[in-house]
């Protein structure tokens, strides 16, 4: 009876330590485990925060290669209703500065009532990924389509988005 007890101990010792956290042991730690990649875990040392790198490395998600790589798009659709620029002021001077001009496959569209979106397309254009803006700064939005639009190095003035 003795060496079961025993036995059992140690299996319920080892399948503790091998276990990856759960989804509500992460969110406790201040960790969301779906939204996790482990290749984050490592630059948690730049920022002094080596004590956290453990508990990330049991909540993040294996990174595939693929996801390593970010989507870049042929072209994008900034949606925007102008009647909402004073509750959205970062992207009102995002699309009234110089910065959409930067991006000759970003066209701006007023659409009334709308939250500021981001529309991602395809050669095609077909919708593929649909993101709400609304709280990002000037900076991030210019950050994020240089980043997910694909360059465009012709410089004709009839394929940009200015009027």
């Amino acid at each position: 009876m003795r060496l079961f007890a025993i036995t059992c101990l140690l299996f319920s010792i080892v399948t503790v330590i091998g276990a990856e956290f759960s989804a509500e042991d992460c969110r406790e730690l201040g960790l969301i485990k779906s939204q996790l990649f482990c290749s984050s875990c490592s630059s948690l040392s730049d920022y002094g925060l080596i004590e956290l790198k453990e508990h990330c490395l049991e909540c993040c998600q294996k990174d595939t290669e693929a996801d390593s790589k970010l989507k870049v798009y042929p072209a994008a659709v900034l949606e925007v209703c102008t009647c909402k620029f004073g509750a959205y002021p970062q992207i009102q001077a995002f699309i009234k500065s110089d910065r959409p001009a930067k991006f000759p496959n970003l066209t701006i569209k007023y659409v009334r009532g709308l939250d500021p979106i981001v529309k991602l397309m395809d050669e095609q254009g077909n919708v593929k990924e649909t993101l709400s803006i609304n709280k990002w700064n000037t900076d991030t939005v210019q950050e994020f389509f240089e980043t997910r639009l694909a360059k465009v190095e012709d410089d004709d003035y009839l394929k940009t988005n200015r009027v």
